[in-house]
Protein backbone atom coordinates (compact mmCIF):
# COMPACT_ATOMS: atom_id res chain seq x y z
CA UNK A 1 0.00 0.00 0.00
CA UNK A 2 1.07 3.59 -0.56
CA UNK A 3 1.92 5.69 2.46
CA UNK A 4 1.72 8.92 0.45
CA UNK A 5 -1.28 10.71 -1.03
CA UNK A 6 0.42 11.56 -4.31
CA UNK A 7 -1.36 12.11 -7.57
CA UNK A 8 1.10 9.86 -9.36
CA UNK A 9 2.44 10.68 -12.84
CA UNK A 10 4.60 7.58 -13.42
CA UNK A 11 2.14 5.73 -15.67
CA UNK A 12 1.39 8.83 -17.75
CA UNK A 13 5.10 9.38 -18.28
CA UNK A 14 5.70 5.70 -19.01
CA UNK A 15 3.05 5.55 -21.75
CA UNK A 16 4.88 8.40 -23.46
CA UNK A 17 8.42 7.14 -22.98
CA UNK A 18 7.83 3.62 -24.34
CA UNK A 19 6.78 5.02 -27.72
CA UNK A 20 10.32 6.37 -28.19
CA UNK A 21 12.53 3.69 -29.75
CA UNK A 22 15.70 3.44 -27.65
CA UNK A 23 16.95 -0.04 -28.53
CA UNK A 24 20.71 -0.33 -28.11
CA UNK A 25 23.00 -2.19 -30.52
CA UNK A 26 25.71 -4.59 -29.31
CA UNK A 27 27.44 -4.45 -32.70
CA UNK A 28 27.79 -0.68 -32.79
CA UNK A 29 31.01 1.08 -31.84
CA UNK A 30 29.40 4.52 -31.43
CA UNK A 31 28.64 6.19 -28.09
CA UNK A 32 25.81 5.72 -27.42
CA UNK A 33 25.43 2.65 -29.60
CA UNK A 34 22.29 4.13 -31.17
CA UNK A 35 21.70 7.86 -31.46
CA UNK A 36 17.94 7.38 -31.03
CA UNK A 37 18.53 6.84 -27.32
CA UNK A 38 19.23 10.56 -27.12
CA UNK A 39 15.68 11.23 -28.33
CA UNK A 40 14.34 10.05 -24.99
CA UNK A 41 17.16 11.81 -23.16
CA UNK A 42 16.08 15.13 -24.64
CA UNK A 43 12.49 14.58 -23.54
CA UNK A 44 13.60 13.76 -20.00
CA UNK A 45 15.82 16.82 -19.78
CA UNK A 46 12.98 19.08 -20.89
CA UNK A 47 10.62 17.58 -18.32
CA UNK A 48 13.21 17.87 -15.55
CA UNK A 49 13.82 21.52 -16.41
CA UNK A 50 10.09 22.16 -16.35
CA UNK A 51 9.92 20.60 -12.88
CA UNK A 52 12.57 23.02 -11.68
CA UNK A 53 15.69 20.82 -11.73
CA UNK A 54 17.56 23.62 -13.40
CA UNK A 55 20.85 21.84 -14.10
CA UNK A 56 19.28 18.97 -16.06
CA UNK A 57 21.22 18.20 -19.22
CA UNK A 58 22.09 15.52 -21.76
CA UNK A 59 25.80 15.05 -22.36
CA UNK A 60 27.55 14.07 -25.58
CA UNK A 61 27.60 10.39 -24.57
CA UNK A 62 23.83 10.17 -24.06
CA UNK A 63 23.70 10.42 -20.24
CA UNK A 64 21.10 12.54 -18.46
CA UNK A 65 22.15 14.27 -15.24
CA UNK A 66 20.00 16.40 -12.93
CA UNK A 67 19.91 17.56 -9.31
CA UNK A 68 17.08 17.87 -6.83
CA UNK A 69 18.35 20.41 -4.32
CA UNK A 70 18.31 19.65 -0.60
CA UNK A 71 15.52 21.17 1.48
CA UNK A 72 16.95 20.32 4.89
CA UNK A 73 19.59 21.88 7.12
CA UNK A 74 20.99 18.44 7.88
CA UNK A 75 24.19 17.16 6.28
CA UNK A 76 22.70 14.26 4.28
CA UNK A 77 24.80 12.04 1.99
CA UNK A 78 24.13 12.78 -1.68
CA UNK A 79 21.88 10.07 -3.10
CA UNK A 80 21.68 9.01 -6.73
CA UNK A 81 18.78 7.21 -8.38
CA UNK A 82 19.68 5.56 -11.67
CA UNK A 83 17.80 3.80 -14.47
CA UNK A 84 18.70 3.03 -18.07
CA UNK A 85 16.92 4.43 -21.09
CA UNK A 86 17.74 1.74 -23.65
CA UNK A 87 15.76 -1.40 -24.38
CA UNK A 88 17.11 -4.84 -25.14
CA UNK A 89 18.02 -6.08 -28.64
CA UNK A 90 16.07 -9.30 -27.95
CA UNK A 91 12.80 -8.01 -29.43
CA UNK A 92 11.82 -5.02 -31.52
CA UNK A 93 11.46 -1.66 -29.80
CA UNK A 94 10.13 0.14 -32.88
CA UNK A 95 6.55 1.46 -32.93
CA UNK A 96 5.70 0.25 -29.44
CA UNK A 97 1.96 0.60 -28.85
CA UNK A 98 1.23 0.40 -25.12
CA UNK A 99 -2.17 -0.84 -24.01
CA UNK A 100 -3.68 -0.22 -20.57
CA UNK A 101 -5.83 -3.10 -19.33
CA UNK A 102 -7.85 -1.45 -16.58
CA UNK A 103 -9.26 -3.44 -13.68
CA UNK A 104 -7.59 -6.67 -14.80
CA UNK A 105 -10.00 -9.59 -14.34
CA UNK A 106 -7.57 -12.50 -14.07
CA UNK A 107 -8.09 -13.89 -17.57
CA UNK A 108 -5.60 -14.40 -20.40
CA UNK A 109 -4.48 -11.16 -22.06
CA UNK A 110 -4.54 -11.64 -25.84
CA UNK A 111 -2.39 -9.04 -27.58
CA UNK A 112 -4.34 -7.57 -30.51
CA UNK A 113 -1.62 -7.10 -33.14
CA UNK A 114 -0.57 -10.75 -32.86
CA UNK A 115 -3.24 -12.88 -31.26
CA UNK A 116 -0.80 -15.77 -30.85
CA UNK A 117 0.89 -13.67 -28.17
CA UNK A 118 -1.04 -14.47 -24.99
CA UNK A 119 -0.04 -13.31 -21.52
CA UNK A 120 -1.54 -15.94 -19.26
CA UNK A 121 -1.59 -16.18 -15.45
CA UNK A 122 -0.76 -19.86 -15.93
CA UNK A 123 2.61 -18.82 -17.34
CA UNK A 124 2.95 -15.68 -15.23
CA UNK A 125 1.36 -16.55 -11.84
CA UNK A 126 2.15 -13.09 -10.43
CA UNK A 127 -0.77 -11.84 -12.57
CA UNK A 128 -3.10 -13.56 -10.10
CA UNK A 129 -2.05 -10.98 -7.52
CA UNK A 130 -2.94 -8.11 -9.87
CA UNK A 131 -6.68 -8.76 -10.23
CA UNK A 132 -8.54 -5.46 -9.96
CA UNK A 133 -5.42 -3.47 -10.80
CA UNK A 134 -4.26 -1.90 -14.07
CA UNK A 135 -1.83 -3.69 -16.39
CA UNK A 136 0.17 -2.18 -19.25
CA UNK A 137 1.32 -4.40 -22.13
CA UNK A 138 2.56 -3.87 -25.66
CA UNK A 139 0.38 -4.81 -28.65
CA UNK A 140 2.07 -8.10 -29.57
CA UNK A 141 4.68 -7.05 -32.14
CA UNK A 142 7.29 -5.50 -29.84
CA UNK A 143 8.62 -5.56 -26.34
CA UNK A 144 7.06 -3.01 -23.97
CA UNK A 145 10.18 -1.36 -22.61
CA UNK A 146 9.36 -1.49 -18.90
CA UNK A 147 13.00 -2.59 -18.59
CA UNK A 148 13.87 0.07 -17.73
CA UNK A 149 11.48 2.84 -18.72
CA UNK A 150 9.42 1.87 -15.69
CA UNK A 151 12.40 2.83 -13.54
CA UNK A 152 12.92 6.04 -15.51
CA UNK A 153 9.25 6.99 -15.10
CA UNK A 154 9.30 6.26 -11.38
CA UNK A 155 12.38 8.36 -10.75
CA UNK A 156 10.86 11.20 -12.76
CA UNK A 157 7.63 10.99 -10.75
CA UNK A 158 9.50 10.87 -7.43
CA UNK A 159 11.47 13.99 -8.35
CA UNK A 160 8.21 15.69 -9.33
CA UNK A 161 6.54 14.78 -6.03
CA UNK A 162 9.45 15.94 -3.87
CA UNK A 163 9.89 19.11 -5.90
CA UNK A 164 6.24 20.03 -5.32
CA UNK A 165 5.88 19.01 -1.67
CA UNK A 166 8.30 20.86 0.64
CA UNK A 167 7.01 18.87 3.62
CA UNK A 168 9.01 15.89 2.29
CA UNK A 169 12.43 16.49 3.79
CA UNK A 170 15.40 15.19 1.81
CA UNK A 171 19.02 15.88 1.10
CA UNK A 172 20.53 16.52 -2.32
CA UNK A 173 19.43 13.93 -4.85
CA UNK A 174 21.13 13.25 -8.15
CA UNK A 175 19.37 11.70 -11.13
CA UNK A 176 21.31 9.58 -13.63
CA UNK A 177 19.76 8.06 -16.73
CA UNK A 178 22.14 5.90 -18.75
CA UNK A 179 22.26 4.53 -22.31
CA UNK A 180 23.45 1.09 -23.43
CA UNK A 181 22.91 -0.87 -20.21
CA UNK A 182 21.39 -3.74 -22.16
CA UNK A 183 24.62 -4.21 -24.14
CA UNK A 184 26.87 -4.01 -21.08
CA UNK A 185 28.12 -0.45 -21.58
CA UNK A 186 25.73 1.44 -19.35
CA UNK A 187 28.28 3.29 -17.23
CA UNK A 188 31.31 3.22 -19.54
CA UNK A 189 31.20 7.00 -19.88
CA UNK A 190 29.46 8.03 -16.65
CA UNK A 191 31.20 11.06 -15.14
CA UNK A 192 31.47 10.10 -11.49
CA UNK A 193 33.11 13.37 -10.47
CA UNK A 194 30.29 15.36 -12.02
CA UNK A 195 27.72 13.04 -10.50
CA UNK A 196 29.12 13.71 -7.05
CA UNK A 197 26.96 11.17 -5.21
CA UNK A 198 28.02 8.90 -2.35
CA UNK A 199 25.10 6.43 -2.29
CA UNK A 200 23.18 5.04 -5.26
CA UNK A 201 20.12 2.94 -6.04
CA UNK A 202 19.24 1.48 -9.42
CA UNK A 203 15.56 0.90 -10.20
CA UNK A 204 15.85 -2.13 -12.43
CA UNK A 205 14.04 -4.88 -10.56
CA UNK A 206 10.77 -6.78 -10.67
CA UNK A 207 8.18 -7.48 -7.98
CA UNK A 208 7.31 -4.86 -5.36
CA UNK A 209 9.53 -5.42 -2.38
CA UNK A 210 12.47 -6.70 -4.41
CA UNK A 211 15.79 -5.58 -2.96
CA UNK A 212 18.93 -7.01 -4.51
CA UNK A 213 22.42 -6.47 -3.13
CA UNK A 214 24.21 -9.24 -5.00
CA UNK A 215 24.91 -9.86 -8.67
CA UNK A 216 26.93 -12.28 -10.72
CA UNK A 217 30.58 -11.58 -11.24
CA UNK A 218 31.13 -11.60 -14.97
CA UNK A 219 33.89 -12.10 -17.51
CA UNK A 220 33.95 -12.36 -21.26
CA UNK A 221 36.16 -14.95 -22.97
CA UNK A 222 37.23 -14.93 -26.61
CA UNK A 223 38.95 -17.93 -28.22
CA UNK A 224 40.64 -17.06 -31.51
CA UNK A 225 41.57 -20.15 -33.52
CA UNK A 226 44.06 -20.38 -36.38
CA UNK A 227 43.66 -23.54 -38.43
CA UNK A 228 45.63 -25.03 -41.32
CA UNK A 229 43.99 -24.10 -44.65
CA UNK A 230 44.51 -26.38 -47.64
CA UNK A 231 42.60 -26.75 -50.90
CA UNK A 232 39.83 -29.26 -50.00
CA UNK A 233 40.66 -31.39 -53.02
CA UNK A 234 44.15 -32.06 -51.60
CA UNK A 235 43.44 -31.80 -47.88
CA UNK A 236 43.92 -35.38 -46.70
CA UNK A 237 46.10 -35.49 -43.58
CA UNK A 238 46.88 -31.78 -43.98
CA UNK A 239 43.80 -29.57 -43.44
CA UNK A 240 42.82 -28.45 -39.94
CA UNK A 241 39.53 -26.60 -40.23
CA UNK A 242 39.19 -23.74 -37.74
CA UNK A 243 35.39 -23.88 -37.99
CA UNK A 244 35.38 -27.53 -36.93
CA UNK A 245 37.81 -26.84 -34.08
CA UNK A 246 35.54 -24.05 -32.81
CA UNK A 247 32.50 -26.31 -33.08
CA UNK A 248 34.20 -29.10 -31.15
CA UNK A 249 35.05 -26.75 -28.31
CA UNK A 250 31.41 -25.72 -28.03
CA UNK A 251 30.21 -29.32 -28.32
CA UNK A 252 32.40 -30.43 -25.40
CA UNK A 253 30.94 -27.87 -22.98
CA UNK A 254 29.14 -29.53 -20.04
CA UNK A 255 25.42 -29.95 -20.67
CA UNK A 256 24.13 -31.03 -17.25
CA UNK A 257 25.99 -28.26 -15.40
CA UNK A 258 27.70 -24.93 -16.15
CA UNK A 259 25.04 -24.19 -18.74
CA UNK A 260 22.33 -21.49 -18.50
CA UNK A 261 19.79 -24.14 -19.48
CA UNK A 262 20.60 -26.35 -16.50
CA UNK A 263 21.58 -23.92 -13.72
CA UNK A 264 19.71 -21.76 -11.21
CA UNK A 265 20.06 -19.88 -7.92
CA UNK A 266 23.76 -19.61 -7.01
CA UNK A 267 25.04 -21.85 -9.83
CA UNK A 268 27.31 -20.27 -12.43
CA UNK A 269 27.73 -21.04 -16.09
CA UNK A 270 29.81 -20.85 -19.28
CA UNK A 271 27.69 -19.60 -22.17
CA UNK A 272 28.79 -19.36 -25.83
CA UNK A 273 27.32 -16.19 -27.34
CA UNK A 274 28.69 -16.29 -30.89
CA UNK A 275 30.74 -18.42 -33.25
CA UNK A 276 32.01 -17.22 -36.60
CA UNK A 277 34.86 -17.89 -38.94
CA UNK A 278 36.36 -19.48 -42.02
CA UNK A 279 38.60 -22.43 -42.71
CA UNK A 280 41.72 -20.54 -41.63
CA UNK A 281 40.39 -18.47 -38.73
CA UNK A 282 37.47 -18.82 -36.32
CA UNK A 283 36.36 -17.04 -33.17
CA UNK A 284 34.12 -18.22 -30.34
CA UNK A 285 32.86 -15.74 -27.75
CA UNK A 286 31.63 -16.71 -24.28
CA UNK A 287 30.26 -15.10 -21.18
CA UNK A 288 31.26 -16.68 -17.86
CA UNK A 289 29.21 -16.06 -14.71
CA UNK A 290 29.28 -16.91 -11.01
CA UNK A 291 28.87 -15.17 -7.67
CA UNK A 292 32.52 -15.41 -6.58
CA UNK A 293 35.71 -14.54 -8.38
CA UNK A 294 37.16 -17.90 -7.37
CA UNK A 295 34.36 -19.81 -9.08
CA UNK A 296 34.72 -17.59 -12.12
CA UNK A 297 38.38 -18.54 -12.37
CA UNK A 298 37.51 -22.24 -12.00
CA UNK A 299 35.03 -22.06 -14.89
CA UNK A 300 37.54 -20.25 -17.10
CA UNK A 301 40.19 -22.86 -16.28
CA UNK A 302 37.75 -25.61 -17.29
CA UNK A 303 36.96 -23.85 -20.55
CA UNK A 304 40.65 -23.38 -21.29
CA UNK A 305 41.27 -27.08 -20.60
CA UNK A 306 38.54 -28.01 -23.08
CA UNK A 307 40.19 -25.78 -25.67
CA UNK A 308 43.61 -27.35 -25.07
CA UNK A 309 42.22 -30.90 -25.28
CA UNK A 310 40.59 -30.15 -28.62
CA UNK A 311 43.71 -28.45 -29.96
CA UNK A 312 45.80 -31.48 -29.00
CA UNK A 313 43.98 -33.30 -31.79
CA UNK A 314 44.99 -30.60 -34.29
CA UNK A 315 48.79 -30.25 -33.92
CA UNK A 316 49.16 -27.65 -36.66
CA UNK A 317 46.58 -25.26 -35.23
CA UNK A 318 46.83 -22.65 -32.51
CA UNK A 319 44.46 -20.64 -30.40
CA UNK A 320 44.58 -17.81 -27.92
CA UNK A 321 42.36 -17.48 -24.87
CA UNK A 322 41.50 -13.89 -23.94
CA UNK A 323 39.64 -13.06 -20.71
CA UNK A 324 38.07 -9.61 -20.23
CA UNK A 325 36.58 -8.53 -16.92
CA UNK A 326 33.01 -7.27 -17.33
CA UNK A 327 31.68 -6.60 -13.82
CA UNK A 328 31.95 -7.92 -10.29
CA UNK A 329 29.52 -8.88 -7.53
CA UNK A 330 28.44 -5.64 -5.89
CA UNK A 331 27.92 -7.38 -2.54
CA UNK A 332 31.66 -7.00 -1.88
CA UNK A 333 31.17 -3.24 -1.75
CA UNK A 334 27.71 -3.08 -0.18
CA UNK A 335 28.64 -5.29 2.78
CA UNK A 336 31.07 -2.56 3.85
CA UNK A 337 28.21 -0.04 4.19
CA UNK A 338 25.22 -2.05 5.44
CA UNK A 339 23.02 0.98 6.09
CA UNK A 340 22.59 1.49 2.31
CA UNK A 341 20.61 -1.72 2.00
CA UNK A 342 19.12 -1.39 5.49
CA UNK A 343 17.52 1.97 4.67
CA UNK A 344 16.01 0.55 1.48
CA UNK A 345 14.69 -2.37 3.53
CA UNK A 346 13.14 0.10 5.96
CA UNK A 347 11.63 2.12 3.10
CA UNK A 348 9.92 -0.98 1.72
CA UNK A 349 8.59 -1.99 5.14
CA UNK A 350 7.25 1.52 5.66
CA UNK A 351 4.82 0.80 2.80
CA UNK A 352 3.58 -2.37 4.49
CA UNK A 353 5.53 -4.64 2.15
CA UNK A 354 7.89 -7.45 3.06
CA UNK A 355 11.31 -7.00 1.41
CA UNK A 356 12.19 -9.75 -1.06
CA UNK A 357 15.93 -10.32 -0.82
CA UNK A 358 17.52 -12.14 -3.74
CA UNK A 359 20.63 -12.41 -5.85
CA UNK A 360 20.57 -11.24 -9.45
CA UNK A 361 21.58 -13.85 -12.01
CA UNK A 362 22.90 -11.03 -14.13
CA UNK A 363 24.22 -7.53 -13.63
CA UNK A 364 22.94 -3.99 -13.41
CA UNK A 365 24.51 -0.59 -13.86
CA UNK A 366 24.81 -0.75 -10.09
CA UNK A 367 27.30 -3.62 -10.34
CA UNK A 368 29.76 -1.39 -12.15
CA UNK A 369 28.87 1.78 -10.25
CA UNK A 370 29.57 0.04 -6.94
CA UNK A 371 33.18 -0.52 -8.02
CA UNK A 372 33.41 3.02 -9.41
CA UNK A 373 32.85 4.51 -5.97
CA UNK A 374 29.04 4.58 -5.84
CA UNK A 375 27.67 1.66 -3.74
CA UNK A 376 24.44 0.85 -5.51
CA UNK A 377 21.92 -1.92 -4.72
CA UNK A 378 19.00 -2.62 -7.03
CA UNK A 379 15.38 -2.00 -6.07
CA UNK A 380 12.08 -2.88 -7.73
CA UNK A 381 10.52 -1.10 -10.68
CA UNK A 382 7.67 -3.57 -11.29
CA UNK A 383 8.75 -4.95 -14.68
CA UNK A 384 7.69 -8.47 -15.65
CA UNK A 385 8.50 -10.87 -18.55
CA UNK A 386 11.23 -8.54 -19.70
CA UNK A 387 12.97 -8.65 -23.10
CA UNK A 388 9.91 -10.25 -24.69
CA UNK A 389 6.63 -9.46 -26.41
CA UNK A 390 4.91 -10.61 -23.20
CA UNK A 391 6.49 -7.84 -21.15
CA UNK A 392 4.07 -6.15 -18.75
CA UNK A 393 3.95 -3.85 -15.77
CA UNK A 394 1.28 -2.97 -13.23
CA UNK A 395 0.53 0.73 -12.73
CA UNK A 396 -0.03 0.28 -8.99
CA UNK A 397 3.39 -1.39 -8.69
CA UNK A 398 5.00 1.58 -10.43
CA UNK A 399 3.34 3.91 -7.95
CA UNK A 400 4.71 1.82 -5.09
CA UNK A 401 8.21 2.26 -6.53
CA UNK A 402 7.73 6.04 -6.52
CA UNK A 403 6.71 5.90 -2.86
CA UNK A 404 9.77 3.76 -2.10
CA UNK A 405 12.13 6.32 -3.65
CA UNK A 406 10.58 9.08 -1.56
CA UNK A 407 10.77 6.92 1.56
CA UNK A 408 14.47 6.23 0.98
CA UNK A 409 15.17 9.95 0.67
CA UNK A 410 13.22 10.67 3.86
CA UNK A 411 14.92 7.89 5.82
CA UNK A 412 18.39 9.13 4.88
CA UNK A 413 17.37 12.63 6.01
CA UNK A 414 15.88 11.32 9.27
CA UNK A 415 19.06 9.40 10.09
CA UNK A 416 21.52 12.21 9.25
Amino acid sequence: MSNHSFKHTAAERFLKYVTVDTQSDPNSETVPTTMKQKDLGKILVQELLEMGLSDAHLDEHGYVYATLASNTDKDVPVLCFCSHMDTAPDASGTNVKPIVHKNYDGSDIVLPDDTTQIISPKRYPFLNEKIGQDIITASGLTLLGSDDKAGVSEIMDAMYQMMNDPSIKHGKVRVLFTPDEEVGRGVDHADMEKLGATVGYTLDGGKPGSLEDETFSADGVVINITGVPIHPGYAKDKMENAIKIASEIVTRLPKDRLSPETTEKKQGFIHPTSIEGLLAQATVKFIVRDFTDEKLEEHEAELKKIMEEVLAEYPGSTADFVVTEQYRNMKKVLDKQPNIVAYADQAIRRMGLEPIKSSIRGGTDGSRLSFMGLPCPNIFAGMQAIHSKHEWVCIQDMNLAVDMIVNICQIWEENS
